[in-house]
């Protein structure tokens, strides 16, 4: 069955293929991304783990932390993190297609709770929230919602980290910036910005233009 695009929401990807170019009067609602998944038209999902959070997965020794992985598409974290043991994570998606798909793939995994939903109504206490292409997939005048609702999900001194692009895009999303933006953002929030440095971690494609960060909740 061909999938059904409505009028007005028919996009092309950006030059790194990071994610979909949306018409000047499309809105980035849920419809807007269910109907790129719809299309699988994806191009911000690499297929696997990005290095630079392999490596920090890698080193988290609490098997039981309570983490959130918002806006998780195909959840390639959330697989990995179930594979070296972890069983506490849940993961939040706005795109009613991208959740169908997550509950099919992980419909034999324990440890795992999917939510379809919005991340700014989302309630609840986590010790580690992994951003992975959440924060550009948003419109930069929600920067400061996003931190605000990071800092309320957190628990006390609990850790936000993952990936942002230090670069910036003609038209959006993904939506860019640099540190010298975030950082003030965060810390307006009641976020610490512990760590925030260009990382080699990061595919070919995007080598140079991703900061690894860690935030601390006060």
């Amino acid at each position: 069955m061909t999938p059904k695009i409505e009028k007005g929401l028919s996009c092309t990807m950006d030059e790194n293929g990071c994610c979909i170019v949306p018409d000047d009067k499309n809105q980035l609602d849920w419809a807007y991304w269910d109907n790129q998944w719809a299309a699988g038209q994806t191009g911000w999902d690499i297929g696997y783990v990005a290095p630079a959070l392999k490596e920090w997965f890698d080193s988290i020794n609490n098997k039981s932390a309570d983490i959130l992985i918002p806006g998780c598409g195909n959840a390639h974290e959330a697989e990995y993190l179930l594979n070296k043991g972890f069983n506490n994570i849940t993961v939040i998606d706005i795109a009613p297609s991208a959740v169908r798909i997550l509950k099919e793939k992980f419909k034999n995994r324990d440890g795992l709770r999917i939510i379809e939903g919005d991340f700014f109504k989302h309630e609840g206490e986590y010790d580690i929230i992994v951003e992975q292409t959440f924060f550009c997939a948003l419109d930069p005048s929600l920067r400061e919602n996003y931190c605000q609702q990071m800092a309320k999900l957190l628990k006390k001194d609990g850790i936000l980290g993952g990936l942002l692009f230090d670069r910036t895009f003609e038209k959006g999303p993904p939506f860019g910036g640099c540190k010298c933006e975030y950082t003030p953002v965060f810390h307006k929030s009641g976020l610490e910005v512990v760590e925030m440095n260009i990382t080699n971690g990061s595919i070919p494609e995007r080598m140079g233009t991703e900061l690894f960060f860690k935030s601390r909740s006060n």
